[in-house]
């Protein structure tokens, strides 16, 4: 615990990630610090178990509620040629279960593919992290009440729908308590649910190419979603919901590489000596079933609190009515210490993403301390794909954007200089590889 508190510290001080909250909490390394002493884990989506029993999805008439949503304009923001929603979609009637959007169009909507973001935590709201802190219209300047625009706006390129999920998350809700204690089941069908209900209340969307991207536990959140989705596109013989492709970016998808590759990204990166780093490799245990050794143990912001506090803005979000629990949070603690199911590893269900013909993007922020790129190119080995355009750098504006490798079916990319929160460190890299990635193209390699 000791060497785990150091090095998260670290971490803060030297700028390798952002520190959620401002609080120096790093909500993803706590979930896997309780890990190991948990007796087993639910790897019901890590396994070929799937079903071909359709199971049925809550759906409810949506007349007149995009209009309801649509934001004539947001508390001190500037003028622009878009148009912005955001409200609840209700998942579950009975529980009173509901969750919360926020949605950008581009300016030139109607030609561009949907977006789904999620972030993860798990328990971390993608509207205050994904929309006001990493890839949305808008930042929150200093004074907590007005924002400036961001010129590398994934919008740009794409309409973006950002989801809190599951229940209890910013400013999604549950009437019943007991649903706060969930897991990575229940947050991929509530949000399979939310997309079906938002293509009901948005229908000139249905037919839209759609990409689900994401970072961190999202690593989970996202494969698991898009698995649901080509699940039910099969079982009921009909495109439901145009899934096209998914990108992760830092991504929690191995546990027992996420520890390997933190070490050594520690180790290679000059923070722990080479003593420490050879005492974690001799006596630590990476697998989630056996408890570390006492020799292993030896060794080892505040402007987006403030604006979505503000009665103002939650009124002109559509979010401040009866049954939010308390105040906005940029991650609910309180889920995250309840968290039930979450597989060791889903590598197979990308192996099975990858087998089915949607595209398939892996990337990662090579100044990131939580998910380091050296975790990730250990996942990427995992998966065991032949190797089609060897590794290589791209471009961005003249410069080195990061590396690029394309594998039969899967694409790894590396961003220069980014941490964990990637377009907040680098938006404009980040916005060139997510062009790239929707257009079906590898990063360019010339400048």
């Amino acid at each position: 615990m000791r060497v785990l508190f150091l090095f998260f510290s670290l971490l803060c001080l030297v700028a390798y990630t952002e520190c959620y909250g401002g609080r120096g909490y790093d909500p993803l390394g706590e979930l896997l610090k309780t890990r190991k002493s948990r007796k087993s884990f639910d790897n019901h989506l890590a396994e070929d178990d799937v079903s071909n029993e359709y199971s049925p999805v809550y759906v409810a008439p949506q007349d007149g509620l995009k209009e309801s949503d649509k934001i004539l304009r947001l508390p001190g923001q500037p003028s622009v040629n878009f148009s912005q929603y955001s409200g609840y979609v209700t998942v579950d009637p009975k529980a009173g279960r509901a969750l919360f959007y926020y949605f950008a169009e581009a300016e030139d909507y109607s030609s561009k593919p949907l977006v789904l973001w999620l972030n993860g935590g798990p328990g971390c709201s993608s509207i205050g992290n994904g929309a006001l802190t990493e890839l949305g219209p808008f930042r929150v300047n200093p004074d907590g009440k007005t924002l400036w625009y961001n010129k590398h706006a994934w919008n740009n390129v794409a309409n973006v729908l950002f989801l809190e999920s599951p229940a209890g998350v910013g400013f999604s809700y549950s009437n019943r308590t007991s649903d706060y204690v969930t897991g990575d089941k229940q947050t991929a069908a509530d949000s399979y649910t939310f997309l079906v209900n938002w293509l009901e209340r948005f229908p000139e969307y249905k037919t839209r190419d759609f990409y689900i991207t994401g970072e961190s536990y999202a690593g989970h959140y996202v494969p698991q979603l898009a698995h649901l989705i080509l699940q039910n596109n099969k079982i009921t013989n009909q495109t439901v919901i145009n899934l096209k492709g998914i990108a992760i970016g830092n991504a929690y998808i191995d546990y027992a590489d996420r520890w390997a590759g933190t070490y050594d990204h520690f180790w290679t990166s000059a923070l722990i000596s080479d003593e420490t780093h050879n005492g974690i490799i001799a006596n630590c245990n990476f697998s989630s079933e056996a408890p570390d050794s006492d020799a292993c143990q030896n060794y080892q912001d505040d402007y987006v609190f403030a604006y979505l506090n503000t009665p103002e803005v939650q009124k002109a979000l559509h979010a401040n009515i009866t049954g939010v629990p308390g105040p906005w949070e940029d991650c609910n603690y309180d889920i995250l210490g309840d968290w039930e199911d979450q597989p060791d590893t889903v590598l197979p269900v990308i192996k099975k993403l990858m087998a089915s013909g949607i595209s398939v993007w892996i990337y990662s922020g090579d100044a990131d301390g939580i998910i380091p790129v050296t975790t990730t190119r250990y996942s990427m080995a995992k998966l065991g794909a032949p190797v089609k355009t060897p590794w290589y750098p791209w471009y961005s504006q003249g410069e080195v954007g990061g590396y690029a490798v394309e594998y039969q079916n899967v694409t790894f990319v590396t961003i220069r200089g980014a941490g964990h929160f990637v377009p907040s460190y680098q938006p404009e890299k980040a916005l060139a590889f997510f062009s790239s990635f929707l257009q079906g193209k590898l990063p360019p390699g010339t400048n």
